[in-house]
């Protein structure tokens, strides 16, 4: 019954890691709106600018990780 559940977290296809990706970035933006109001100038906008990067690089790791298992499989 975990394994079935389990599952369910796995993501198995591209699309799904693109829909997690566009999830992470909407968070991050909004997480950097925030870091905007809270310290304004260079420092906020230094702030803004690491949390998408940050999704870029998780992003760029979960796409890999999917093309490795597919040639792994195929």
């Amino acid at each position: 019954m975990f394994r079935r559940v389990a599952r369910l977290f796995q993501i198995k296809t591209k699309f799904e890691a693109f829909l997690v990706i566009y999830g992470l970035a909407t968070g991050a933006c909004e997480r950097g709106v925030g870091y905007l109001e809270e310290f304004p100038g260079a420092g906020g906008w230094v702030l803004f600018a690491a949390c998408p990067i940050a999704v870029f690089m998780a992003g760029a790791r979960i796409l890999d990780s999917i093309e490795r298992e597919r040639a792994e499989l195929g």
